[in-house]
C-alpha cells in the first residue's frame, strides 16, 4: 500500500483455496512422496455418483404399493353358508279364540359364520331384517320383528300386538315363517354388505282356534265337570 498525499494504492496476491503462500505452485494437499501438488486442489475429486439423500429426497419420493381388489359378493354367492332357523310358537300356546288377537311370536338373533368364499376366507353375518308371517287361513303379514309375549309388554291377554293375528273361524291352522336374513361379509378388513336376503325357514306352529261361549252356572267346570260348557 503506497500513499502520496492525494490517493492510497492498494496492491495484494489472490491466491486458491488450498493454495501456499509462496510461488512454485507448493500446494498444501500432500502427495505420495510427500511434495506438494502442483494444481493446489486439496479435496478428493467426485466421481459424479448421488449420495442416498440426493436419489431420494423426503419430498416427492415414490414407493412401492400393493393394492388389494376384493371381489364383489352377490347373495347367490352365500349358498355354502346356512343360517340358523328361527323358532316360532304363540299364545295361548297351541290354541286361540274366534275373533280374538292370537299372539304369534318368532325369534331370531345375529350371528356369524366362517369359511371360505371364492378363494378368500371370509366370515358371514347374518341379521334378521324381516319377518313374513303366513297364518295359514289365507292371511299373511311382513313384521320388522318377531314380536313379543304379552307378559313382557305390559299387556293383558288376547291384547293385539304388532305380530298377532284375528282368526273368523274356529278350526286347526298351521302357521309358517320366512325370516328374511341381510348378510354382510367380512374378507379380514371390515363389514361389507351384500344386496339382498338369505331366506330362512322356521319349524312350523300349529293351532286349535275354538269358539267361546258365555253361559251362567251355578258352579265351577271344577265343581261340576259334567256343567253346560264344560
Amino acid at each position: 500500500m503506497s500513499n502520496n498525499g492525494s490517493q492510497v494504492d492498494v496492491g495484494g496476491t489472490a491466491n486458491q483455496p488450498g493454495s501456499g503462500g509462496g510461488s512454485g505452485g507448493g500446494g498444501t494437499g500432500g502427495s505420495r512422496d510427500g511434495g506438494g501438488s502442483s494444481n493446489g486442489n486439496t479435496g478428493a475429486e467426485s466421481d459424479g455418483t448421488a449420495t442416498a439423500d440426493e436419489e431420494c429426497p423426503i419430498v416427492g419420493c415414490r414407493g412401492n404399493y400393493s393394492v388389494v381388489l376384493y371381489p364383489d359378493v352377490t347373495i347367490d354367492d352365500l349358498t355354502s353358508f346356512v343360517p340358523a332357523r328361527p323358532s316360532l310358537g304363540g299364545e295361548p300356546a297351541g290354541f286361540g279364540v274366534v275373533g280374538m288377537p292370537t299372539n304369534i311370536i318368532a325369534a331370531a338373533s345375529t350371528h356369524t359364520l366362517t369359511g371360505p368364499l371364492l378363494g378368500w376366507d371370509v366370515t358371514v353375518r347374518f341379521r334378521p331384517a324381516g319377518f313374513v308371517f303366513d297364518y295359514g287361513d289365507g292371511s299373511s303379514a311382513r313384521t320388522a320383528t318377531g314380536g313379543a309375549t304379552w307378559a313382557s309388554l305390559g299387556l293383558p291377554q288376547f291384547s293385539p300386538t304388532s305380530t298377532s293375528h284375528v282368526y273368523r273361524e274356529r278350526g286347526t291352522y298351521t302357521v309358517s315363517l320366512t325370516l328374511q336374513y341381510a348378510a354382510d361379509v367380512d374378507f379380514g378388513s371390515g363389514w361389507r354388505p351384500v344386496s339382498g336376503y338369505v331366506n330362512a325357514p322356521a319349524p312350523p306352529y300349529s293351532l286349535e282356534v275354538l269358539e267361546v261361549r258365555t253361559a251362567l252356572v251355578e258352579r265351577t267346570c271344577a265343581e261340576n265337570p259334567s256343567g253346560p260348557g264344560c
